[in-house]
């Protein structure tokens, strides 16, 4: 078929199948599920098969015309190679047309006669076929080698004219120029395409155990990989594979330039295309991606876009990346070839060509490939100051690890050569975290963008401000953080535009790491504030990593507000990055943590738990202490909460000996100490804990959370008295602390010293504060982590909070409230706490008079609040008000209420 430039021929025939050396049969094996494949295209009228040389079409033909089947007739022909005489082919399809119906030798085939008549000749076809009875399949094969027009536009009339019961198969390297968009339109034209005739890796494998050469799984997969599934290049490896000394160097090694494999890609495509086509082949074929314009560049030439669309359309290796097919890249093994071939022929011309697409691409912000290129080029300090120039945007765009591989294409000597890598190297380090080794290369940088050309000053100063703000965050470093980001250096007038992208990209890492360090200092105002303009900052700027990075650390931020919303900001921060593909990457664990935190904390302990273990494998090479040990703490509440002591300290010592490696202290370490020293003493560890105790200074002995511990251990050595004691500066409010988790803690602690006093009254009103308090956020944990569940039993009859409390009892008894992964919308309106107070009573049997006594409200108050609720709530009266409560977790669903 000829090309929109006319450019792209016919290719000759497929290779016929391989005989292994030393076997006595083929090669071969049945591919079952493309058979099928193509039994069920076959009910159509018409089917193409439409792939490259040696994708195996013939076989597949012949594997399912072999198949015994007494209904059905096959004729079945091949297209001589450059076929353009209309009479010969169509007296070549009526013989095999007769051999099918069993009626070639009753009649003389007609002769070739200089006055054909091609009408008659189909119709002779077609009557022949029909005589036969039952199906009857017209099977054409190297339907590309017909290249008379005259034959092509009679076939057109053939198959869109075929009667009831004659179907047609052709198989071609590319699409032939028939007009049969009407077979189309009426659902009666099937295709199969070159990616359904390509091998699957356990087809390769089978192959191979087929033709006797036996590879490790892994090695079969590299060769599947290098192969592209291709069948031609399957069975030329093969070839050489049979007595191999070493097969896994061989596969290793293995590509367009073997010998066996370039000679055929010699014959059977590059050397049949004119010479305008072999000159785009070989000078793109540098590239692991082109388009028209680059093609036009660096052949010289225009109209390329239209002969790579072209060659794609024959099936000629070429395949397209996009939709708009734009961008195209060749078949692995045909660019090795390719390539080889280039510095066979031009080898002077090659240092050029790269040169030209890194200007390119560096010109479209396409700096991976444009460093790529200089580096073939053997640019080598072009390719340091490109790399170094956009090494923060590279790793803020998430390719921390495209940086490390581009770095380590350079040659040993070259950081000495170009100081400026240095930066870069330090960036490297800093993302694999080898702190040390990053903070002797910012020194370098630092004293090198002190001598460097004026030119270059601005942008190395800010991409080693912005690396050392990155570094005193991952060290722990929080005062320094702080001091850092004070002093970074502003923009000034008469920037370039590298160096106004540059400082966009600091400004918003300044945030994420002033917000970073500000939640875990826990000023989470401050650390909300900054996060949300960092990502708003990432949005505009483009920067989908960044973005993510500060929505993943808002979820935690948000902790001093309300449990809805930390987990509204966290699935915001999940969606994203699951939008982005890094749903497993460390960059979005903060959120996986924080929010296992609040599915934990509200009893929703085996949800909890399948998030947390996303957390810890994102986090399992390492990462940033801080995330790393809100980890942990996170790891030790779901044991905790299940009375599992013992596994809840070992998390908790993990913790510890994360907090030890950072210079600063982290804000949740007060509940890792307390957490520690309580589980201690819950275990029996008492003297363990009483000397931890003992190790604080005054200021951490004086927070909350410590309190709470020092009241766990007076409980343990059965003082409660002593415990009411510890207890008394958080029930006052006097006490510092950094969670509501602690006073409802406190207070449950309370309640069961009041226990074990004997005041049975003091500890339900104890008890009572605590649900007050953790009603809101229908907050659990504490209840299961103090042991205090049990004095919710049985449940007191005129508690205002019999859902809450029926959640708790589901939650420790081990059913999960509400369901395994109910979601949790929201109504369309929030309900205010007071709301929340009062939709609590609704599925009790209180009246509302008797409401209003026990929130020592008016009745008018009460009245209020309720027609509030009903109207944000979509109900029109009490009971539908209650069943939409539980639809959107307000309300338990426990029938205690």
């Amino acid at each position: 078929m000829p090309g929109r430039h006319g450019s792209v021929p016919g290719l000759p025939a497929a290779a016929a199948p391989v005989r292994v050396p030393g076997r006595g049969r083929p090669g071969l094996i049945g591919r079952r599920d493309l058979v099928a494949a193509l039994e069920r295209a076959a009910e159509k009228r018409v089917t193409i098969v439409s792939a490259p040389a040696g994708s195996g079409k013939t076989s597949l033909l012949r594997e399912w015309a072999d198949r015994p089947r007494a209904d059905r007739r096959v004729a079945f022909m091949s297209v001589r190679p450059n076929q353009r005489d209309a009479q010969l082919f169509w007296l070549a399809l009526l013989e095999a047309v007769r051999a099918a119906a069993g009626t070639g030798g009753a009649a003389e085939p007609p002769p070739a006669t200089p006055g054909f008549n091609g009408g008659a000749m189909t119709d002779r076809i077609l009557s022949e076929a029909t005589a036969s009875g039952g199906t009857f399949f017209l099977v054409i094969d190297d339907l590309h080698e017909l290249g008379s027009a005259e034959a092509t536009e009679q076939l057109t009339a053939l198959l869109t004219d075929l009667p009831r019961g004659v179907h047609a198969i052709l198989a071609t390297r590319h699409d032939p120029p028939l007009r049969l968009h009407r077979l189309r339109l009426a659902g009666e034209l099937a295709e199969l395409r070159a990616a359904q005739l390509r091998f699957t890796e356990a087809e390769t494998r089978e192959f191979l155990a087929a033709c006797g050469v036996a590879l490790p799984d892994r090695v079969a997969g590299m060769l599947h990989q290098r192969t592209e599934g291709w069948a031609a290049g399957l069975r030329l490896a093969v070839l050489s594979l049979a007595g191999h000394p070493d097969p896994e160097r061989f596969v290793a090694e293995f590509s367009g330039s073997h010998r066996t494999v370039a000679e055929y890609l010699m014959a059977e495509m590059l050397e049949r295309q004119p010479a305008d086509v072999q000159r785009l082949l070989l000078r793109t074929s540098l590239l692991d991606r082109v388009n028209g314009e680059l093609a036009d560049l660096l052949t010289g030439a225009t109209g390329s876009g239209s002969i790579l669309l072209d060659l794609e359309d024959a099936n000629a290796f070429v395949v397209s990346l996009d939709p708009g097919r734009t961008w195209f890249r060749y078949h692995r093994m045909f660019a090795d070839l390719l390539r080889l071939e280039l510095r066979r022929t031009f080898p002077e011309a090659v240092p050029e060509l790269h040169r030209q697409a890194a200007r390119w691409f560096a010109d479209h912000a396409q700096a991976v490939d444009a460093v790529r290129h200089r580096q073939a080029a053997g640019d080598w300090a072009e390719a340091a100051r490109l790399l170094t120039d956009h090494t923060v945007s590279l790793t803020l765009d998430g390719q921390a690890g495209t940086v490390v591989a581009l770095l380590s294409d350079f040659p040993p000597r070259t950081g000495e050569e170009c100081p400026e890598l240095a930066l870069v190297y330090a960036n490297a380090d800093l993302h694999q975290h080898r702190l040390e080794e990053a903070r002797a290369r910012l020194e370098i940088a630092r004293s090198y963008a002190g001598t460097a050309p004026v030119g270059l000053r601005p942008r190395l100063r800010m991409a080693a401000a912005s690396l050392e703000l990155l570094l005193a965050r991952l060290r722990g470093h929080f005062d320094d953080v702080f001091e850092q980001a004070d002093a970074l250096p502003s923009r000034v007038a008469g920037q370039s535009n590298t160096e106004v992208a540059l400082a966009s990209d600091l400004r918003a890492l300044v945030l994420l790491n002033l917000g970073v360090t500000e939640a875990w200092s826990l000023r989470l105002a401050d650390s909300e504030r900054h996060l949300l303009e960092g990502a708003a900052l990432a949005r505009d700027i483009g920067r989908p990593y960044l973005e993510v990075a500060c929505l993943a650390h808002l979820g935690f931020a948000s902790g001093n507000r309300s449990f809805a919303l930390v987990r509204q900001r966290c699935e915001q921060a999940l969606a994203l990055a699951a939008r982005y593909g890094w749903e497993a990457e460390a960059v979005i664990a903060p959120a996986q943590a924080s929010f296992a935190g609040t599915l934990i904390c509200t009893g929703e302990f085996d949800r909890g738990e399948r998030w947390l273990d996303r957390a810890r494998r994102a986090t399992r090479s390492g990462g940033e202490p801080g995330v790393r040990l809100l980890v942990r703490l996170v790891s030790a509440m779901l044991p905790a909460a299940r009375g599992r002591h013992r596994e809840a300290l070992a998390e908790l010592t993990a913790a510890e000996e994360v907090q030890a490696h950072m210079v600063g202290r982290h804000g949740l370490s007060s509940h890792v100490a307390a957490w520690t020293m309580a589980a201690q003493a819950r275990l029996g560890m008492v003297g363990e804990a009483r000397a931890n105790l003992a190790a604080l200074d005054d200021r951490e002995a004086a927070a909350g959370e410590i309190r709470n511990a020092a009241a766990v251990i007076r409980l343990a050595e059965r003082d409660p008295a002593g415990a009411r004691r510890e207890l008394r500066p958080v029930l006052a409010d006097r006490a510092p602390v950094n969670s509501f988790l602690t006073p409802v803690e406190a207070r449950l602690l309370d309640a069961l010293a009041c226990r074990d006093l004997g005041d049975g009254h003091a500890a339900g009103e104890a008890v009572e504060e605590a649900l007050n308090l953790a009603e809101a956020d229908r907050m659990i944990l504490p209840f299961a982590m103090t042991g205090a569940w049990e004095l919710l039993e049985p449940v007191p009859q005129r508690t205002s909070h019999a859902a809450l409390v029926s959640d708790i009892l589901d939650a420790v008894r081990g059913g999960a409230p509400g369901g395994p992964d109910r979601p949790a919308p929201g109504p369309a309106e929030e309900l205010s706490p007071s709301e929340l107070r009062i939709l609590r009573y609704l599925p009790t049997n209180l009246t509302r008079p008797e409401f209003a006594a026990e929130l020592s409200v008016s009745l008018n108050t009460v009245n209020t609040h309720v027609r509030r609720i009903y109207a944000k709530l979509g109900a029109g009266d009490r009971s539908a008000a209650v069943q939409r409560g539980r639809e959107l977790r307000l309300l338990s669903n426990g029938g205690r209420a």
